[in-house]
């Protein structure tokens, strides 16, 4: 049964880009286990504007597990202690009476940090810029099944496409890799005909921006798919290093 908890938080401010940033903790009296782990970050920021303080700045959208935009690192574990899940599925039933809760900004060389738990991600919509979408003309929307993919190819673009783009990977990884989103968004097209035609242009183009943004090489240590809150496979990854030595080998 559910029941009213006080805790602490250990929280990471920093006041922009350029600023030294430093842990502060703040005390929370009776928050209710069923609150989400959103909502209790609000109840802190309404205790902090009541006590005129500067509110801490988190991102967050959707709060149903869609956007990814609500990336934390609680706990030394991106999203938080429970696995498959988004920061904003994580409740506060996860936490126990006088825990502390230590939530910084993802840690990655491509995420700087803009302020407090706010961490710049655009790195990834230029990776995505450079090539993960399909250009070609494939005309208008096929009749279902016209265009014959089997089905373990299907499902295999499916679970690539199931990527959101939070970044845990990246956070999770010793050496800020993104090798599983990118990798992610270069399988759910390579294994379908219509992303086929430029598979070649978009596996080398997408690793080249990664690498110009200051991503790291990938550890082969999986903390990214074990971290990753849809369980995307690192199979992925070895997917994409056979696409960008096929590519090379063409030029």
């Amino acid at each position: 049964m559910d029941k009213n908890i006080n805790i602490s938080v250990k929280v990471w401010r920093q006041k922009g880009p350029r600023e030294k940033g430093h842990f502060e903790t703040y005390q929370l009296q009776n928050i209710s286990q069923s609150a989400s782990f959103l909502e209790m970050m609000d109840i802190l920021n309404e205790q902090l504007i009541m006590e005129h303080k500067a509110p801490v700045a988190f991102d967050h959208d959707c709060r149903e597990g869609i956007c990814g935009m609500c990336s934390l690192y609680i706990n030394g574990h991106p999203h938080g202690p429970d696995d498959s899940i988004t920061t904003c599925q994580l409740h506060m039933r996860r936490f126990n009476d006088g825990d502390t809760i230590t939530i910084e900004p993802w840690r990655s060389a491509g995420f700087p940090v803009i302020r407090d738990l706010m961490v710049d991600r655009s790195a990834y919509d230029k990776i995505i810029q450079a090539g993960g979408f399909v250009s070609v003309n494939t005309g208008g929307i096929p009749d279902a099944n016209a265009i014959p993919i089997s089905k373990k190819n299907a499902d295999e673009a499916m679970d690539a496409a199931a990527c959101i783009g939070c970044g845990a990977c990246a956070a999770a990884c010793k050496n800020g890799s993104a090798m599983l989103f990118v990798s992610a968004k270069v399988s759910q097209l390579a294994l379908l005909p219509q992303g086929r035609i430029e598979a070649a242009r978009r596996a080398k183009a997408m690793v080249a921006k990664m690498d110009e943004l200051g991503f790291g090489n990938c550890t082969n240590t999986r903390a990214c798919e074990m971290e990753c809150p849809k369980n995307v496979s690192v199979s992925h990854i070895a997917r994409l290093n056979r696409e960008y030595i096929v590519a090379k080998c063409r030029d």
